[in-house]
């Protein structure tokens, strides 16, 4: 919503007035949040972390992992939310 209102002021408003915001946001919140899980999933499974290095080596798991998830929420932030 702070995205719309401050560059997409005519949308925001459109929305708003129209009585839509919640629906488009919630829209928006679960469109992101589907692609985001999708990302994790592919990339986990693109770079190799499993379960059973999580199980040999949790630090180096939580670091991939930690990593991975970054890098898809830039990708939805990108594809989804500033779009």
């Amino acid at each position: 919503m702070d995205y719309l209102k401050q560059y997409h002021k005519v949308t925001h408003t459109n929305l708003l007035t129209s009585g839509r915001l919640n629906i488009y946001l919630a829209d928006i919140d679960r469109q992101a949040q589907e692609r985001f899980e999708r990302l994790i999933e592919g990339i986990k499974q693109a770079q190799g972390i499993t379960e059973r290095l999580k199980e040999e080596n949790a630090l180096e798991w939580v670091q991939h992992l930690n990593n991975v998830r970054a890098c898809a929420r830039e990708i939805v932030n990108e594809e989804i939310i500033y779009a």
